[in-house]
């Protein structure tokens, strides 16, 4: 008889030993987890867009002369000047015209005539770059071209920024894709003159977004673990103050047991899904930096 019972409290000894290893075990599972959380929730797309080091590239505006005439000159023809030129030095890809850099060159031309200035900077502050912003352009790198004369073309304008090796460079920059442009005529300084506009732009666009989804999946996952890591604890509770009745102290132990498989296929599948968002992350710091 002594025998026996000496079996029986060692079977509830075991029993007891077992509910604790899942308590620890589940304790430093989630410890691990919520590492990876914290790091997780510190990489969000806008604060990595606002950590992109941008380039703006601005030589010196361009003072051409000339005399007035009754030449109209278009944006269009401007385009298709610049990626001839482009073409013909190197057969650079063309550069596509974009409507926001389109805004944002009209908006340069009109406030330079406005204020009466001709600069990249304007009397309040505002530069190139915080146009394209403005217009909801995001880019990595951006570059202004400004022109202020009277022409007889579009080639002719084109042609001046081409002799001006600051211009010329921006024209013919591999890096940028994308083009906007403005040409507007009317007074500055007492005369009647065009300004032009150049923008040029490579996209942040170009790079890969993170997957809105598979953060929303991450988060929504994060509420659930929190919520059974809230159960576990209840339960481990329950465990640490059960009488040591084998068959209801077993019940305890087999629930206790499920809400760990469950935070346990719970966790790994949040691991994974911050393992993808990573990777996605390391893709686009990357292209970044590639272009």
């Amino acid at each position: 008889m002594a025998k026996l019972k000496l079996i029986i409290l060692g079977m509830l000894v075991l029993v007891v030993m077992t509910g604790f290893y899942f308590s620890n075990d589940i304790v430093k599972i989630y410890r691990d987890l919520g590492n990876n959380l914290e790091s997780f929730e510190k990489i969000d797309f806008n604060n990595l867009i606002s950590q992109v080091k941008k380039e703006i590239v601005i030589p010196p505006p361009l003072y051409q002369g000339g005399k007035e005439n009754q030449v109209i000159l278009t944006k269009a023809k401007i385009v298709a000047q610049t990626n001839i030129q482009r073409y013909n030095n190197g057969q650079l890809p063309p550069l596509i015209e974009n409507v926001k850099l389109d805004e944002a060159a009209k908006a340069k031309a009109e406030d330079m005539f406005q204020k009466q200035y001709f600069e990249h900077i304007s009397p309040s502050g505002v530069g190139p770059g915080d146009l394209a912003t403005r217009f909801g352009y995001e880019y990595i790198l951006e570059g202004e071209n400004l022109i202020l004369g009277n022409f007889a073309s579009e080639k002719e304008l084109v042609q001046a920024w081409m002799d001006s090796p600051g211009h010329r460079a921006n024209i013919l920059h591999n890096r940028y894709t994308e083009i906007g442009v403005a040409i507007v005529k009317g007074i500055y300084n007492g005369e009647s003159v065009w300004i032009g506009v150049q923008e040029f732009g490579l996209p942040l666009s170009n790079c890969p977004k993170l997957s809105v989804s598979l953060k929303s999946a991450i988060d929504t996952n994060k509420v659930q673990l929190d919520q059974l890591s809230k159960e576990i604890d209840a339960k481990k509770v329950e465990l640490e103050n059960a009488n040591p009745k084998p068959k209801e102290y077993r019940q305890l132990v087999d629930g206790y047991d499920e809400l760990v498989s469950q935070y346990n296929a719970l966790n790994q599948e949040t691991k994974n899904l911050i393992s993808q968002y990573n990777i996605q992350v390391s893709a686009f710091n990357k292209c970044v930096e590639d272009n």
